[in-house]
């Protein structure tokens, strides 16, 4: 536990970096760590796509996200929710269920009629706020798992939404973006945080003991 708070304390929303490029094999385990991350009955409404195109990128850092890690990342990852959630989306959550464990969807019954009772009764707004919560929590795994792979990743909300979304096709694909991620190498020679002693709350302060 000590190595893994060490790595947490390295880490950091870098500011700059340098363009070097992330070894696939540590881009694999950061995303089978958000793949892995719960959601709210094991639905995951939402998709990550993992963007390495520079042309892709220059589009996105004009058009919707003017920060240079943008640029100088390895790789782009946007965290898309589900716009809306469907009757056949659950179904085929489902079916996988099914197939994986090797049981039969009449045995998982009760279990999606609680789920379509829960689920499609509200709001399609109401499940695209419950869907990008879910995406939140595959962005922590995420950090966590860049930290511990020694790879940068910084979070970001201020980008142009829309606009990201015209340049992805994501209104087609029902989604919409609500986080982006930066992988990459922090640049020690123009990030001005690269030396900045992490700054949170005392322990005292932030957490309440009932």
């Amino acid at each position: 536990m000590s190595d893994l708070i060490d790595k947490l304390k390295w880490r950091y929303a870098v500011k700059r970096m340098n363009g070097q490029i992330v070894p696939e094999e540590k881009l694999d385990n950061i995303l089978e760590s958000i793949n892995l991350a719960p959601s709210s009955v094991g639905l995951q409404p939402y998709n990550v796509l993992v963007i390495k195109e520079k042309a892709l990128k220059e589009k996105i850092h004009q058009a919707a996200a003017p920060q240079p890690q943008v640029l100088e990342s390895s790789h782009l990852l946007v965290f898309a929710a589900w716009e809306k959630v469907t009757h056949e989306n659950i179904s085929d959550y489902i079916k996988l269920i099914a197939e994986t464990r090797g049981i039969t969807t009449e045995s998982l019954s009760a279990f999606q009629n609680s789920i379509n009772g829960g689920i499609l009764n509200r709001s399609e707004e109401d499940n695209f706020q419950w869907s990008a919560r879910q995406a939140y929590i595959g962005l922590g795994h995420a950090l966590v798992a860049a930290a511990v792979e020694q790879v940068d990743a910084t979070p970001m909300e201020g980008f142009n939404g829309p606009a990201l979304d015209e340049i992805l096709g994501l209104k087609e694909k029902g989604l919409r973006s609500v986080v982006i991620v930066t992988l990459g190498y922090r640049d020690p020679e123009n990030d001005p945080l690269v030396k900045a002693k992490k700054v949170r709350r005392p322990h005292e302060e932030f957490f309440i003991t009932l």
